[in-house]
């Protein structure tokens, strides 16, 4: 080209347009690398996405479901941003919550080094089985039941705590914890455990010998104590009777005791399962059972350690969560033609 005043305008030649397309390309790769990796992603609607890494899953499957659950907006992207930092086959077991304007980069080395698994908490309830306690876990942590229950009877993992039991019944500690999602089962009944341990500390243990009872027997009893008690006020009332029922030599014939025996239970316990030829039929056999019928909270414990004093030996529910106290036997039938009065009746009446 010539200028209008004779001067000589050049162009770029070739391999300077060549150079500055290169650059661009380079420039638009880089571009959309950097945002694939760190760009952020946006959940319209939601404070943050919940995602949960389970075991035995392979990347793929977590790939899908990332997608799926729309946690990851391109799925190539993060597929890529995964291979590109290595370690997709150790991705972390657990639970993540992922904000808004969160990155690939960040999700995928959140999973990797388990980094922000978020603790979920579980309370399980005073008196309920081992069988019970795994069925709960299972479905709030994602956890084995089977292996749960299978570990609570192994007689490995019982000595390991310095126990000769035949099981760990009446010894996971029922309150609220904080785990994490699919928690290794034996993680679980070793912080139970030890819970239970450091709750019955040097004092009680102390004041258990001042009764004349093992810690194991102080379970036990506390175990069938929960079993019947739906007023925290009764439980050292009802805890009294039964040690006043074991200082007499009178069967326990407590209902908690059957009730353990029922593989289906709980349920109404039948005439025909009082007969039944168990060590745990108080009904049959005086003393004490062989070992707890469930897992006793710390009131239970206490109750049974500071029982309260008094004559009473025989008590029968009032239908209203409480129950009502006897000295006789002759009381205690009165009682009793109450309550099935009482109960015809809806039990309108106090």
């Amino acid at each position: 080209m010539t200028a209008t005043n004779g001067e000589h305008i050049s162009r770029p030649g070739p391999s300077r347009r060549l150079r500055y397309g290169i650059l661009a390309v380079i420039l638009l790769v880089l571009g959309v690398g950097l945002w694939t990796f760190f760009g952020p992603i946006s959940y319209d609607g939601s404070v943050r996405k919940i995602f949960y890494v389970s075991r035995g899953q392979s990347f793929e499957i977590i790939l899908d479901s990332l997608e799926l659950q729309g946690v990851i907006s391109s799925r190539f992207g993060f597929d890529l941003v995964a291979r590109t930092y290595g370690g997709t086959s150790t991705l972390k077991v657990g639970k993540y919550g992922f904000a808004s304007g969160v990155s690939n980069s960040e999700i995928f080395l959140s999973l990797r080094s388990g980094k922000g698994n978020l603790l979920i908490s579980v309370t399980v309830p005073e008196g309920y089985f081992s069988r019970t306690q795994a069925r709960l876990l299972a479905r709030t942590l994602g956890i084995d039941s089977a292996r749960y229950s299978a570990l609570v009877h192994d007689p490995d993992v019982v000595s390991s705590f310095g126990l000769d039991r035949s099981s760990l019944e009446g010894y996971l500690l029922p309150q609220t914890y904080d785990f994490t999602w699919q928690q290794d089962e034996r993680d679980i009944i070793r912080t139970q455990v030890h819970g239970l341990l450091r709750f019955f500390n040097d004092s009680l243990r102390g004041r258990a010998t001042e009764m004349r009872m093992t810690m194991h027997e102080v379970l036990t009893l506390a175990s069938i104590v929960e079993g019947e008690a739906m007023i925290d006020e009764e439980r050292p009332v009802i805890a009294g009777v039964y040690l006043n029922r074991l200082r007499k030599g009178m069967k326990l014939e407590a209902d908690p005791t059957i009730q353990f025996m029922i593989p289906d239970g709980p349920r109404r316990v039948l005439y025909s399962d009082l007969k039944r030829d168990n060590p745990y039929n108080t009904y049959r056999y005086r003393g004490l059972p062989p070992g707890p019928v469930n897992n006793p909270g710390t009131s239970s414990i206490l109750a049974v350690l500071y029982p309260a004093r008094h004559n009473n030996l025989f008590f029968v529910a009032n239908g209203h969560g409480g129950h009502w106290f006897s000295i006789s036997y002759s009381e205690h039938l009165k009682y009793v033609r109450k309550y099935r009065r009482d109960r015809a009746r809806g039990f309108a009446s106090k």
